[in-house]
């Protein structure tokens, strides 16, 4: 079992398991820095406990027999799809906590409910007793920790190698009175361990792999500081510019004096810059580098040891040059290193005259050379005074799109790493995140099977939170480990430096398999997407069967199994890289698949096992079973769509793959003959016809569609069942009279018939929608439904399902036909089945498509009205629009309707931003796959001109030399396979002419478009842009009104150096860091020098922490009650969970700390909130980018949090970097720019910077009112600060007539007696006091003709920092609001009273409670923000979005 740890040698190390401990250096490496001597707070929350952590053994036994139920997941839980530059897809849906309770659904409510739960015991456990130990090192002093009893032996290996006195040991045991302790044993399992116990280093002989390791070890101590990784986007390594922002720990800062801050901002940073310059993306360029400890370490090339000192002990030979500029030749012998007599000519291995025998390699250094000791000291002295967060590897690679140009030296080990003959199994690929010393080529044995390891973690028991917790972790583990490998194959295929398993096909046709891994290329091999789009539906297929493995993956079914799958793009090719089934490459696919069809319906073949599996993830994806006919007219029961394969692999388990159809189709991209779209559909256009067939609707849509026509039903339901209350009622008034008087006699009718009054009323007031009448009406249901009888309800059921359109008579029930419009499938429809006909089903699809146009697409922009978490770039508009289901190809649409908003000009601009630099991708590949390796970066510089300049962009390689050489060279061995491919593609390309109305070039197939490979040359502005507005219009159906940069940045405002960050993270480009000048008129802007790298966009499922997943949302749903401290436990607990499962870096641990620090600060606690905001920024910076949206917002906060702790220049600069980041993604004109320049105005103004303040408030201003229009709060409090700031200066005039806006507005808004409003009628009186008393004294000056000597100077009081701190609350949407326990029990008494009803109809209870807390919460809401835990990268004002 590829899991199993029973061996303890290095095979652990190989099989990627999580569940050993071995592989945990992500969290290891720092979590265990809390008991370093700096005593770093715990990376968990700010505790400094280290005892929260379960590493655990692994349970070895792999029940198979978990409660289904529990890994059932509801899906919208947290499973985000990341790309490669960390951004995360907003597939990550989230809906409000209520509706939706994930696998441990009874212990989130009852956690919600009572906060005690039956999973306590668990957490009990993982918060177990911590044991203080002391550890002896030869040559320290004695090191006492306090370690958590279920820590793993392997932790304090970790420990040692991260202090400054230890980290260069490596090779050495841990021993315990003279008994050395087993690695992976948890420590409260060893015998006579107890409080106070001494561990002692005892130093161990080398093999040849442990002096391997100690030698990377030392090169990795060298170049620890060296930023040259982070930019070559290598072992998972990436930038951090917190610490250059504010020089050094914020929390070691002293308060600052007001006075002695220097608060200028840099030029770039003022109002009104048009294109801000790229220098300051990366600060402090020059002295990222530590000092320099050697010239030269590398292996010598006398290796390997000859057999005679093989004998000897010899085990390598080192070559070091010393800054002294001294040779040494080094040996490493089983007992250390010491320096041998052998020169670059003789070979002489004794040991020196005299010999030093050292067994750690930096003891020998230092000691041969003064200069390398005072250099390590130093790095080493900055290695541990870094922050622990900037030291950890990130979960996935983190690439930039710009880098400076980094001095390249001679590294051995770097060289062996890209030269290994065991390509991909060395430490800096698969290892790279989980165990950073093991040397993976001298495993004994095979690669890694992936796909025994992906399979296995998911069998790992899951009933307990313990194992739910381990299972979670080694899922985690091994899926990173498999997108590392994965991505660095796909390079090696397209680089050409891996064998095709089919060498004699042609190029595209070709597949490979390299370290265990599948490799195919998006190309229409064998036309098998012919009917459905050729080349450019192989292209979207990949991604589409990416999106069905991840929602099969969040619903977990035991027993069914997906395929690990990355998709990667990579210079202009799209690759597919997936595990490989067992037994699957011995046979024909015809004989391996036992469900589906492989010939799209023709043959279509069905399996009970499957059914059963496959059913039970129906249930949740909404996919109904159906049944179509095969090739001999029987029918055949399918559960998913046809598409869909199951095969079952030579390891016995159930295999499903190419997923790709796993939605329905969206019809408004299809045009069919047989549908006839509505009549505002076909207004607008509808149906287009798409390039490809595979168009899908997407999950987030599928949910919102399906909760919209169940409020359709219950409203329907109760105003059915009040008609007939109403019936009812006028039979009984239409009795006898003299029956009712003797009735009248027992008392209870009338009060019955009050009763019903208000009740008959509430259902018509239903139609107005509000929240109180939709609760009446449903109340009004329940309590007819029970009072009613059974045949009446029934006949109410029935007619609200007719109404909304429901697949079952008498039942609510919405799920969706995947084939129900695929061509050449048949449907069997059977008499039983009549009621579900085909007919409704179609009709379903085509309500869903209409209510994506008609109802989603409104409600996104309504929703973006308020600008309460406006998207900043092209990512966070994607998201955006995915989370309301919104597929971007109605991007065109999107637009069309922002461009009729004036007030959302800054969503048309990045929405316009987004398409150009799509419908430019899909040029850029096709240009891509033309141009020879050879002239990659003049390609790419020359491409980049066209884009961006309209200035001479001649090509680096000339037309003409062009063709010289290519004839010239025509018979050469290395271009014969060029010209043949060249060849085959003009041929094919006259075959068959572009009939789709896009240009030839701006097709994502061919691998090569002319006959000509230099056909790049040919490029120019004009042509590129021509091809951009076909594309536009052919893609998207919209007009892109510019043919040249020129014209698009004057016609929609948008930024060049905006329009060249967002390509070149969108297509893996890194250009070199300098000032460019797209205005040149005399010299390209590009050179080839500019094109620094390329680098792939990877795209993968991201796992997810479930347990952690529920914590938070319960915390979420305190803090909406107001509960802010159980809140805040809540979601230190989730973010424990989530350190567990992920390690110490990830996006969702970010959400965490931003929301712990947010309630820190609004419990009163400023210096915590600091202390976790700073964490934040750095994991941010790390984890999604040093430009990324959610890095804004995290900078933003903690420039909050620093001037409530005093640090007030610090603030600033923070400032300063969040809007410098700002402008450079979109612009100056964005709402978030105004909430910044707000903060940095009333900063300014609190430091006495009063012409510099009244700059940006006036440019706050200005942004405003723009967007939020002349009525609103945000215009009120701007108009405020302007006269603050102006009274201050003495211009009391101007003071007046802004504190007379901010009057009228909150008079208008709230009212003359609310708070706001005496308060500036008490400033208008205080400025009109001001202005008359400077009035009288310039008229005393006039009428006297000179200025009196006794003149007293005017008086303006600066604010106290105080008073500032509280207006930067209120500007930042921070209201410290107390709400007495009075009002918290009388709002849970009346949603409790609402609940009564009736305790069974769940659903019902579950909408009250929504609209309970709705209404009744409102200012509490208001109090803190809300961040989806699923989506790192937005900050949310509700639970829901």
């Amino acid at each position: 079992m590829a899991l199993d740890i029973e061996a303890k040698n290095a095979n652990a190390a190989a099989t990627g398991d999580a569940g050993a401990g071995k592989a945990k250096a992500k969290e290891n490496k720092n979590t265990n820095n809390n008991n370093n001597a700096a005593g770093e707070k715990n990376l968990v929350n700010g505790s400094s406990s280290a005892a929260s952590k379960k590493k655990g053994k692994k349970n070895r036994n792999k029940s198979p027999l978990q409660d289904a139920a529990d890994g059932a997941t509801t899906l919208s839980n947290g499973h985000a799809e990341v790309n490669g530059e960390a951004g995360s897809d907003a597939n990550a849906n989230v809906l409000e906590s209520d509706k939706e309770k994930s696998p441990t659904e009874g212990q989130a409510a009852a956690d919600a409910d009572a906060g005690a739960t039956s999973e306590e015991f668990d957490l009990d456990l993982m918060h177990d007793m911590g044991i203080t130990v002391n550890i002896s090192s030869p040559g320290t002093d004695v090191l006492s920790v306090q370690l958590s009893s279920m820590e793993l032996v392997q932790e304090i290996h970790q420990l040692l190698m991260d202090r400054e006195e230890t980290c260069h040991r490596t090779c050495f045991s841990l021993q315990l009175d003279s008994v050395t302790l087993d690695n992976f044993a948890e420590l409260k399992t060893i015998e006579n361990l107890e409080q106070g116990s001494t561990i002692r280093v005892v130093e161990e002989p080398y093999t040849m792999r442990e002096a391997r390791i100690h030698v990377r070890h030392v090169r990795d101590l060298l170049k620890n500081l060296d930023p040259a990784d982070a930019y070559n986007g290598i072992d998972c390594t990436s930038l951090t510019y917190l610490n250059t922002v504010t020089q050094g720990d914020l929390l070691d800062k002293k308060r600052t004096r007001p006075d002695s801050v220097d608060c200028t901002p840099p030029e770039y940073v003022t109002p009104g810059v048009r294109e801000p310059p790229l220098l300051p993306l990366h600060p402090n360029i020059k002295n990222a580098k530590g000092p320099q400890a050697l010239k030269v370490l590398t292996t010598s090339a006398w290796n390997p040891p000859p057999g005679p000192r093989k004998l000897h002990g010899d085990l390598m030979y080192l070559y070091v040059v010393t800054m002294e500029d001294k040779r040494f030749h080094i040996s490493a012998c089983s007992k250390g290193f010491y320096i041998n007599q052998s020169t670059d000519d003789n070979f002489n291995p004794k040991p020196d005259n005299p010999s030093h025998l050292s067994h750690s390699l930096i003891d020998l250094l230092s000691h041969i050379s003064p200069s390398f000791r005072r250099a390590f000291q130093a790095i080493q002295k900055r290695r541990t005074m870094r922050h622990a967060f900037e030291r950890v590897a990130t979960p996935y690679q983190v690439y930039q799109w710009s880098a400076p140009l980094l001095e390249h030296t001679v590294d051995a080990i770097r060289a062996e790493d890209a030269f290994s003959s065991k390509l991909g199994k060395n430490v800096s690929n698969c290892n790279c995140c989980c165990y950073p010393y093991s040397y993976e080529e001298h495993i004994p044995g095979q690669t890694r099977d992936w796909n025994e390891e992906l399979q296995t973690t998911r069998e790992l028991p899951r009933k307990t939170l313990p194992e739910r917790l381990l299972r979670e972790r080694a899922i985690f583990k091994v899926h990173g480990d498999f997108v590392t490998a994965a991505t660095r194959g796909a390079m090696a295929v397209i680089d050409g430096n891996v064998l095709a398993i089919n060498p004699g096909e042609d190029a595209k046709m070709q597949m490979f398999i390299w370290n265990n891994i599948f490799f195919s290329l998006g190309f229409d091999v064998r036309d098998h997407y012919k009917e459905l789009g050729g080349d450019y539906a192989a292209f979207v297929a990949p991604r589409y069967d990416l999106h069905g493995v991840r929602v099969y993956n969040a619903v977990d079914i035991e027993g069914l199994y997906t395929l690990g799958t990355v998709v990667i793009d990579y210079r202009g090719y799209r690759v597919t890289a997936q595990s490989i089934i067992p037994g699957i490459l011995e046979r024909e696919q015809e004989q391996s698949v036992v469900y589906g069809s492989i010939d799209f319906g023709k043959t279509v073949l069905s399996h009970p096992k499957y059914l059963e599996l496959l059913s039970q993830a129906g249930k949740h994806l909404k996919i109904l079973p159906h049944s179509v006919l095969n090739e001999r007219d029987e029918p055949v029961e399918l559960c998913s769509s046809v598409e869909c394969k199951g095969i079952i692999g030579n390891d016995g388990r159930h295999y499903i793959l190419d997923l790709l159809r796993t939605f329905p189709p969206d019809v408004n991209f299809l045009k069919l003959q047989d549908v006839q779209l509505s009549k505002e559909l076909g207004e607008m256009g509808y149906p287009v016809e798409h390039r490809h067939k595979l168009c899908c609707l997407r999950q987030e849509l599928l949910e919102a569609f399906i909760e919209d026509r169940y409020v359709t039903f219950i409203r329907t339901a109760a105003v059915h069942l009040q008609q007939l209350n109403a019936k009812k009622q006028a039979e009984t008034q239409a009795l006898p009279e003299q029956e009712k008087k003797e009735e009248e006699k027992e008392q209870p009718k009338p009060d019955v018939k009050e009763e019903q009054k208000p009740k008959e009323n509430a259902p018509t007031a239903s139609d107005t929608k509000t929240a109180e009448a939709m609760v009446n009406a449903i109340r009004e249901a329940q309590t007819n439904v029970a009072t009613s009888n059974e045949l009446q309800a029934a006949e109410v059921v029935k007619r609200a399902c007719a109404a909304v359109g429901s697949l079952k008579e008498k039942e609510f029930d919405f799920r969706f036909n995947p084939d129900v419009f695929s061509p050449g499938i048949r449907h069997h429809e059977s008499a039983e089945t009549g009621l579900q006909s085909l007919a409704k089903q179609k009709r379903l699809v085509q309500d869903a498509a209409e209510f994506l146009v008609l109802k989603q697409i409104p409600s996104f922009v309504k929703e973006h009205m308020a600008h309460s978490s406006p998207p900043i770039d092209g990512q966070s508009l994607t998201e955006s629009l995915h989370s309301h289901g919104i597929n971007v190809r109605y991007l065109g649409k999107v637009i069309k309707m922002l461009s009729q908003m004036p007030r959302m000009d800054y969503l048309h601009r990045i929405a316009i931003l987004e398409l150009i630099v799509r419908a430019t991708k899909h040029i850029y590949y096709t240009y891509m796959q033309s141009t020879e390796p050879l002239h990659l970066s003049a390609a790419i510089s020359h491409f980049l001109n066209c884009l961006l300049t309209t200035g001479p962009v001649n090509a680096a390689v000339s037309s003409e030399d062009a063709h010289k050489k290519q004839t010239r060279s025509a018979g050469g061995k290395h271009n014969k396979h060029k010209a043949a491919k060249a060849n085959k593609a003009q041929a094919a390309q006259n075959g068959n002419a572009a009939s789709t109305g896009v240009s030839s070039a701006s097709s994502n197939s061919s691998a090569a478009t002319t006959s000509n490979n230099l056909d790049w040359t040919l490029f120019t502005p004009r042509s590129l842009w021509q091809q951009i507005r076909k594309e536009a219009k052919s893609y998207w159906n919209w007009e892109l009104d510019c043919d040249s940069i020129e014209t698009a940045v004057s016609k929609y405002g948008l930024s060049r150096i905006s329009l060249l960050r967002a390509f070149c993270l969108k297509v893996g480009i890194q250009v070199l860091l300098r000032e460019y000048n797209f205005e040149s008129k005399h010299k390209p802007t590009f050179g080839d020098e500019d094109i620094v790298n390329v680098f792939p966009v990877v795209k993968h499922i991201s796992p997810r922490a479930t347990d952690a997943y529920n914590f938070y949302t319960t915390g979420q749903a305190k803090i909406q009650q107001g509960l802010f401290k159980e809140g805040y436990e809540l979601i230190s607990e989730a973010l424990n969970l989530l350190n567990n499962v992920f390690g110490a870096m990830h996006q969702e641990n970010g959400s965490c700390l931003r929301m712990l620090a947010r309630l820190s600060y609004l419990l009163g606690d400023a210096s915590d909130a600091l202390a976790i905001q700073q964490r934040a920024v750095i994991m941010s910076e790390r984890v999604n980018g040093i430009d990324h949206p959610s890095t804004i917002l995290e900078y933003t906060h903690l420039s909050l949090y620093s001037f409530a702790n005093g640090h007030v220049g610090m603030s600033l600069k923070l400032l300063y970097r969040a809007r410098y980041l700002l402008v450079l993604i979109c612009g100056e004109d964005h709402p978030e720019i105004a909430l910044i320049d707000s903060n940095i105005s009333l900063i300014l103004h609190a430091l006495g910077e009063y012409e510099l303040s009244l700059r940006f408030i006036e440019h706050a201003l200005k942004l405003n009112l723009k967007y939020f229009g002349n009525k609103a709060m945000h215009l009120a409090v701007s108009y405020h600060l302007m006269a603050r700031t102006q009274s201050c200066m003495g211009d009391f005039r101007s003071a007046l007539n802004n504190e007379k806006e901010t009057y009228s507005i909150y008079k208008s808004q709230l009212g003359e007696k609310h708070e706001k409003t005496r308060e500036s009628a008490e400033c208008l009186r205080l400025l009109t006091h001001e202005a008359v008393a400077l009035q009288r004294k310039m008229n005393d000056i006039y009428t006297n003709g000179k200025l009196t000597s006794d003149l007293p100077p005017i008086h303006i009081t600066p604010p106290s920092m105080g008073s500032v701190l509280e207006m930067l609350n209120t500007i930042n949407g921070i209201l410290f609001v107390h709400i007495s326990q009075k009002d918290i029990v009388k709002v849970r008494s009346e949603i409790e009273k609402h609940l009564k009803t009736d305790e069974d109809d769940s659903e019902i209870n579950d909408a009250l409670k929504t609209i309970a807390a709705a209404a009744s919460n409102g200012e509490e809401i208001a109090a803190t923000e809300h961040t989806p835990l699923t989506n790192g990268s937005d900050e949310a004002t509700t639970v829901s979005s």
